[in-house]
């Protein structure tokens, strides 16, 4: 077995992916995965397709085609498993199986196939295997990295500690040299830098600090604690008995490190935890428990009108921040819709839940997990599905109508939104052929963007509620087949779901009132399409 090449191609015959594995021209490979597209046909139950010199064997992805460019001398069955094992990698590393989601991923993707394939010939590994040598992720560095910050963090404890004594001897020479004010006067006028946050000057001596009149000086001292806002003028002449000067701890960095900074050295300063400052700077905390309803979308709509495909999966999930909140259990309230079947985690008792609607542990001494991640997807209690064929239940249906004129294409696209839900964040994604300039959109109800790039005009609509449940947009490109603009993907998310499911309240196993608690809601569209 020896193959070419491996690629990702979109059914309109663009190349997303391609990785060559033996010693072939550009030209030569370019022009084999140009005739791919003319060479599949439709309603064909084959996944490949031979000619003169290759074999094509391929494998349809969503809108999109693993492809496997082999000569014909290959064992067919070695190019399916190998088909096989990159159509597993593909969604692995692709977050959506689409043309915006394969290109985002692309080197990520090129990467496991060389994996998997080695100078044309298939390696003997797994999808464990291949995401593990992808992450190439070595113990040795890690360990490597920790000695040397043990070392640097080492390093810093013992700068620190001379700086510490350098500032300490310079100010007991101070001291006896000169004594009172001015060797506070030489210590500002220095290069050491300090705040004095607090200052007690001794009535014994005299000296002149009895009246004070030294304090009317203009010094390089930044701040003395007698001249604190709030703190009245008499305090500096009537000092506490006993007491000498004081000096705080230095608020800025020291002589010493200011010097190898000017010297172009990286010094990592250390951050010790303080009271104030950490609380406010911490993320606020959460409920102690949040019950998440999420539902996935799955629609592929026909572009002459009716549902291919129609496919709802939500989850219903758990997050507990605390161990003593763990002996619960959730009523939950579910709507009226015949169409969706729910199933519970295996842990949950089954017979509680079909008479009252409530969700617990078959064993009502062990407590829920808990999690301390805010972003966690926490504990699955329940699960549900509903599919259907009935146009009336999908939530955005979009009519487009492509005609040529002249040199000019003119296509009209227009939406219309059910009134079960409020969409957010619409977008939708209309392919378009090879353009030198963006299209020229005549009339838009929301906003669009062009993504040149991938020949995408992407319209926005922020909210679609009940005063705008339908609209149009309508632009105007250089002549091209009606197919071109096929598929439109869509994207939105709701706050509310098809199954309606409310939790009306959480029961604590231990008595006492009901721990306070939140819920979300999200319909999010995982894949949405017009083909």
């Amino acid at each position: 077995m020896v193959v070419l090449a491996a690629s990702i191609v979109s059914k309109s015959g663009k190349v997303l992916v391609s990785r060559q594995f033996v010693d072939m021209t550009r030209i030569r490979i370019e022009a084999l995965l140009a005739a791919f597209p003319k060479l599949v046909g439709t309603g064909k139950q084959h996944t490949y397709v031979e000619t003169e010199n290759v074999r094509y064997v391929y494998q349809p992805i969503e809108a999109l085609y693993l492809l496997l460019v082999t000569n014909k001398q290959s064992n067919i069955l070695e190019d399916l498993e190998t088909l096989r094992l990159l159509s597993k990698l593909v969604p692995e590393y692709s977050v959506s199986l689409d043309e915006e989601g394969v290109c985002k991923t692309a080197f990520e993707l090129i990467f496991a196939f060389d994996e998997v394939i080695s100078l044309g010939h298939k390696e003997n590994v797994t999808v464990a295997q291949v995401k593990q040598y992808c992450e190439m992720e070595s113990h040795e560095e890690k360990l490597h990295k920790l000695v040397l910050q043990s070392k640097i963090n080492e390093t810093k404890d013992v700068m620190k500690r001379k700086a510490s004594e350098i500032d300490k001897s310079k100010i007991e020479k101070n001291r006896g040299e000169k004594g009172g004010f001015m060797s506070l006067q030489s210590m500002g006028s220095g290069r050491i830098e300090s705040t004095f946050n607090d200052m007690s000057i001794s009535s014994s001596g005299g000296g002149g600090f009895g009246s004070g009149s030294g304090f009317g000086l203009t010094t390089d001292i930044d701040s003395f604690s007698t001249k604190s806002k709030g703190r009245p003028s008499s305090s500096a002449t009537a000092p506490p008995k006993g007491l000498g000067m004081q000096l705080a701890k230095t608020q800025r960095a020291n002589q010493f490190l200011e010097s190898l900074k000017a010297e172009g050295e990286v010094i990592l300063e250390d951050v010790h935890p303080k009271a104030g400052p950490t609380r406010s700077a911490a993320p606020p905390l959460t409920d102690p428990i949040t019950l998440s309803a999420e539902e996935r979308l799955n629609v592929t709509l026909k572009r002459d009108g009716g549902v291919s495909n129609f496919d709802v999966q939500g989850t219903l999930s758990l997050q507990i921040l605390n161990q003593e909140d763990g002996l619960i259990q959730v009523q939950i309230e579910t709507g009226s819709n015949p169409g969706i079947l729910f199933k519970t985690h295996p842990n949950i008792n089954k017979e509680l839940f079909s008479n009252e609607n409530i969700l617990g542990l078959k064993d009502p001494n062990r407590p829920f997990p808990t999690g301390q991640g805010g972003d966690a997807a926490g504990v699955g209690l329940l699960k549900w599905r509903m599919q259907s064929v009935d146009e009336s239940d999908v939530p955005l249906t979009i009519n487009c109508w492509p005609s040529v004129s002249g040199n000019e294409t003119y296509v009209s696209i227009e939406y219309e939104a059910s009134s079960m839900f409020d969409l957010r964040n619409v977008v939708i994604s209309v392919p378009l052929p090879a353009l030198r300039e963006a299209p020229n959109v005549r009339q838009i109800d929301g906003e669009w963007r062009y993504d040149s790039r991938n020949s995408i005009l992407e319209w926005s609509i922020l909210l679609i509620d009940n005063s705008n449940r339908s609209g149009s947009m309508e632009f105007v490109v250089p002549p091209a087949d009606s197919s071109v603009f096929f598929p439109i993907s869509v994207r939105f998310t709701a706050a509310k779901t098809f199954s309606d499911l409310k939790v009306v309240n959480v029961l604590p196993l231990r008595g006492g009132p009901s721990p306070k608690f939140s819920q979300r809601t999200t319909l999010i569209t995982e894949n949405y399409q017009v083909v």
